[in-house]
């Protein structure tokens, strides 16, 4: 009996050892890219709170400007000139940062996506190779 117990024994460990390291390759896979996302998020995430930055910058820039333009409508003073300038410099920086925002990134997980699609076709070639 423990001679025909022994080379089941002998199999399962194999290919337990084998799902172990699959998955394990599999899950440090999915980690390394989750990081490479998390980096591509952080800089939209940076890109967006600079764009905001700059509308708010422009929008008071702006508003500082009229006010100041129509308060001395006959003197002449050139600081609502200057602050309409930075709130034009503002809003170019905004539509420069939206426009590298706009430009679609990456896609996400590549190298998980194609190592599934190996595996996927393996498990269907495995499935539809007969057996003998």
């Amino acid at each position: 009996m423990t001679e025909g117990s022994e080379p089941e024994s002998q199999t399962r460990p194999g290919w337990r050892e084998s799902m172990v390291e699959f998955l394990s390759a599999r899950i440090e896979l999915v980690a390394l890219e989750s990081r490479d996302a998390g980096r591509i998020a952080a800089r939209r995430l940076l890109l967006l709170a600079f764009i905001g930055g700059c509308a708010m910058t422009a929008w008071l820039a702006g508003i500082a400007g009229l006010i100041g333009w129509v308060a001395s409508a006959g003197d002449g003073i050139p600081w609502p000139l200057a602050a309409l300038a930075a709130c034009i410099l503002h809003l170019l920086l905004a539509g420069i940062a939206a426009l590298a925002l706009r430009r679609p990134g990456p896609p996400a997980f590549p190298h998980v996506r194609a190592e599934l699609s190996k595996d996927r076709e393996w498990l269907l070639h495995l499935k539809n190779k007969p057996r003998s």
